[in-house]
């Protein structure tokens, strides 16, 4: 009887241990689909291979939309901004190849310390730095 009940107790344990688990489920899956949307409203490609001036048309970009600069690195392609409207929105860029002949440039934007989900924030600043990399491509000296 006690070898029974020993035997009944850690088949119940593991059946416990493997439903506990359990690492991905449909919700989850559901979730990745929506990072993957997330990621192709945070993300450009732009046609061109300096990366420094890109990083200037960012910052430039970002102060025009009302943002304090916190923190940028060439080397590492990233640049850091705050806009404070009663809110805290910190926006984080970075550049970095993507083959031969073009940048990509992703934005990450949070908002009090939770991810910006909202594809007008990032369609909005994709807009002027679009409009920003375009005169910057075209500007006479």
């Amino acid at each position: 009887m006690n070898n029974t009940y020993i035997r009944v107790t850690v088949m119940l344990f593991i059946l416990v241990m493997i439903v506990g688990c359990e690492t991905l489920s449909y919700g989850q899956v559901l979730d990745a689909g929506n990072a993957v949307e997330l990621r192709s409203y945070q993300t450009r490609a732009f046609d061109t291979t300096d990366k420094v001036q890109t990083l200037r048309t960012i910052i430039a970009t970002m102060q025009d939309l009302s943002f304090v600069i916190d923190k940028a690195d060439a080397e590492l392609g990233s640049v850091s901004a705050t806009r404070l409207d009663g809110y805290e929105l910190r926006l984080t860029v970075t550049v970095r190849p993507r083959g031969d002949s073009q940048l990509l440039v992703r934005a990450n934007a949070q908002w009090e310390l939770v991810a910006v989900e909202e594809q007008q924030l990032y369609q909005d600043f994709f807009t002027s730095l679009e409009k920003s990399m375009f005169l910057a491509a075209h500007q006479v000296d």
